[in-house]
């Protein structure tokens, strides 16, 4: 694959090459590390991204399955012991299993930063990007340690998804930058691309708003994580309505996000119809969940579906505001 484009340009940061050789080090002798390729890089990004969706899926099954709670302390599993013990149980297993998976989430981190570290040129916005992610799988279990420490608050647990929500989509442009170095944003864009970029803006709007009202409607629904986790006090059949309200908006300007690329031939059509493509399966999924009493297994595909239309939106803002090329399809 094409390595980074070598200019010293505002928008890539990067740094002619020609600096002085680096001094042998271990990374030296691992396979890849040494002088990381695009490929090499955007693997470990990719990884990234997968593993902060995956902690979603694996932290909506700790909540589900009510052992939320089932390490009662942070950041130890009890108040004598880092893991847990057998009065714990099942619970006590998921809770801590759930915990570890955070540090292979941390390895595949700074596995990133360091490939991304080590590329040459340099391209800082990169290197700042990684280092960002990788800071912020800490701070998220930091705030999952509140989380247990306020008995599973509501309020709280819906931050918690949230910033899982914000790590992939900083996840997501990660990758696309890596996978597409060489595009840079159209200084002077046609108007159906200023349109579809405004547009694309406002659909990655939505998808947070859809999100975030979602998670209000989980801490008003049955799902606490544990039996005696408060609920927010809402009602959960208008907070529902609500959500569902968010996403008809949602659709409807995706829908005309993709009449409009196609009528317009942007290369981005096809990324316009994934991203619908996602929004209708998440929100047939939300459909039939809320059908049938939320059954623990539609659940967590809903909340895996949250992460890859957040992932979607993000690509398709990114690939609005970066390469935003007229193109006949």
């Amino acid at each position: 694959m094409s390595s980074v484009t070598t200019h010293n340009s505002p928008s890539t940061g990067a740094v002619p090459e020609g600096m002085p050789d680096r001094k042998p080090s271990f990374l030296d002798r691992i396979p890849g590390f040494a002088r990381p390729t695009d490929r090499f890089m955007t693997g470990w990004a990719i990884a990234l991204l997968v593993s902060n969706i995956g902690i979603v899926a694996t932290g909506g099954a700790v909540r589900l399955t009510k052992s939320g709670l089932g390490c009662p302390t942070w950041p130890r599993c009890t108040a004598e012991s880092v893991v847990p013990h057998a009065e714990l149980g099942i619970h006590g297993v998921i809770e801590f299993g759930n915990r570890m998976l955070t540090w292979v989430l941390t390895v595949i981190a700074i596995a990133t930063v360091i490939a991304i570290w080590r590329r040459r040129p340099i391209v800082r916005f990169d290197r700042r990007l990684s280092v960002l992610l990788a800071l912020g799988i800490p701070f998220q279990g930091v705030i999952g340690g509140i989380t247990v420490l306020t008995d599973l608050n509501p309020w709280v647990v819906a931050l918690h998804f949230l910033l899982s929500m914000a790590l992939v989509s900083g996840a997501t442009w990660l990758v696309y930058r890596l996978r597409h170095p060489h595009e840079q944003s159209d200084v002077s864009p046609g108007l159906p691309t200023r349109l579809g970029r405004d547009l694309s803006w406002f659909v990655y709007a939505m998808t947070w708003a859809a999100t975030y009202l979602g998670t209000v409607v989980t801490g008003s629904g049955p799902h606490a994580g544990d039996e005696d986790a408060p609920r927010n006090g809402l009602d959960p059949a208008n907070a529902t309505q609500l959500h569902a309200d968010a996403v008809f908006i949602l659709l409807g300007a995706a829908i005309a996000l993709v009449i409009g690329t196609r009528a317009a031939r942007l290369r981005q059509f096809r990324t316009t119809l994934v991203f619908l493509g996602l929004l209708l399966s998440q929100g047939l999924i939300g459909a039939i969940q809320y059908a049938t009493d939320l059954p623990i297994a539609l659940v967590i595909a809903h909340m895996t579906g949250s992460a890859l239309l957040v992932t979607g939106a993000t690509w398709l803002v990114i690939s609005f505001s970066r390469g935003s090329h007229e193109t006949e399809l």
